[in-house]
């Protein structure tokens, strides 16, 4: 079997992180391939090295001297490979790095985070480096070459047999460097587990996978065990996020399995997420809750709309002329409303409604702002009969107005719109209702 495990940042903090590490790797001899982050943060406060190195980069634009702060990075890693016995000459490469730092590329400068703490972890487990800049192969605009990339990462696998590789970037034909947009190790771990046709990629991070609700709004939410890849992609966008979104694609598209997993809790199950997921002793009607504040809707009516072509089209492309994104398009027979978020029309939305009223001649516009968005997701509800009526229910008995109503077309969503002030307040109700209540019966039985 062949596992990617990928550990963040926040894995790689201290020399303790390190050892924690070391022992997850030697626990399991499937875990030959191992991609990295750069040294993330130790404490609250405390600073990444990836936005130490952007700092860098700002200091070089301004002409401000950054000696100091670049003596500060190198500090940490030479902390790290000190503590752990590396051998490896951070310091003098750091130096030599440093010393050449302004022929660089800004691309460049970033990735050295990524690349230093892929050496000393390499050294430290006993396994071959690979640069990803060798490997892994950007086009030039900006998108992977699977087929290259997967060519030079199946012939050092089998030439090396296990390696560490950090994430983050990878090099255009001509090698100049080119970084993934942020949280692009993430995607690294992806690309690799395709490319040498994993069984599971391992995403190893500071939670224990995916929880059932906001953890800050409810108290110890129920972790998720099994998710498919839409319930995740659902719950994802509405900010229920503990893996960069784009590391999704390259391994849904082969239907290898993504594990996530806790690096200071190794023993705990995590959440797996695949294709389908299979039934089990644990399956639930609602798989987990997520939402975000400060919406807008744009409320528009017009009589006999429905025997005119074209009005909700025409609408929408208002709202493209002004680069505004939609999030959702509640419609009745002569009525529509258009969702998006606040701050995306902050300074654009009397514009937007006077070509409305201009273009389409409305009978009425209505905005309201301070729109929640609450998303329910499961792959079950779809199968029980009265789900969302019972959502509503739950909301009505606890006083709580509903301003929208939608459900996603695969049926794994119902997503309602509240005030921003009853957000919290109708999570959490959903949550008792829905997740709590069929655990307490669960164990009751």
């Amino acid at each position: 079997m062949i596992k990617i495990c990928k550990f963040g940042g926040s894995s790689v903090a201290t020399a303790d992180q390190f050892r924690k590490v070391k022992s997850i790797v030697e626990a399991d001899p499937d875990r030959r391939f191992v991609v990295v982050s750069a040294v993330g943060k130790r404490f609250s406060g405390d600073n990444k090295i990836t936005d130490l190195l952007l700092l860098v980069n700002a200091h070089i634009e301004y002409h401000v001297d950054c000696t100091s702060l670049l003596a500060d990075i190198e500090q940490r890693f030479v902390d790290i490979a000190d503590e752990l016995g590396v051998k490896w000459p951070v310091a003098e490469k750091f130096e030599t790095f440093a010393a050449n730092i302004k022929k660089h590329s800004p691309e460049y400068v970033v990735s050295r985070g990524e690349w230093f703490t892929a050496n000393i972890m390499a050294e430290y487990l006993g396994l071959p480096f690979v640069d990803a800049a060798d490997v892994i192969v950007f086009h030039h605009d900006g998108n992977v070459d699977m087929e290259r990339t997967a060519v030079r990462l199946k012939d050092f696998a089998h030439r090396n047999g296990a390696f560490v590789l950090p994430g983050f970037y990878g090099a255009t034909v001509d090698g100049a460097i080119k970084l993934f947009q942020r949280g692009g190790g993430d995607i690294t771990g992806a690309i690799a587990a395709r490319c040498l046709d994993a069984d599971v990629y391992e995403n190893w991070t500071d939670v224990s996978g995916f929880l059932s609700a906001d953890p800050r709004i409810v108290e110890n939410p129920r972790s998720i065990r099994r998710i498919t890849f839409d319930e995740m992609r659902e719950l994802s966008y509405m900010g229920a996020s503990v893996l960069q979104e784009e590391a999704i694609f390259p391994v849904r598209e082969v239907n290898i399995p993504i594990k996530i997993m806790n690096t200071n809790r190794p023993q705990d199950a995590g959440t797996t997420i695949r294709e389908t997921a299979e039934a089990g002793a644990d399956e639930h009607l609602i798989t987990g809750i997520a939402g975000r504040k400060d919406f807008m809707a744009v409320h528009v009516k017009k009589a006999h709309m429905s025997n005119e072509v074209g009005v909700i089209s025409r609408a929408l492309s208002i709202f493209e002329r002004y680069g505004v994104s939609i999030e959702h398009i509640p419609t009745g027979v002569d009525s529509f409303g258009v969702v998006v978020a606040a701050a995306d029309v902050k300074d654009k939305i009397y514009s937007i409604v006077n070509d409305i009223r201009r273009e389409i001649k409305p009978d009425d516009i209505v905005m309201v702002d301070k729109l929640a968005l609450i998303s329910v997701v499961g792959r079950n509800m779809s199968r029980r009969s009265g789900t969302s009526g019972k959502i509503f229910g739950a909301l009505g008995d606890a006083g709580i107005n509903i301003r929208m109503i939608t459900q996603s077309s695969e049926e794994i969503s119902i997503i309602v719109g509240v005030d921003n002030t009853d957000f919290e307040r109708a999570i959490k109700v959903i949550y008792e209702r829905f997740v709590r209540n069929e655990m307490v019966t669960a164990e009751k039985a």
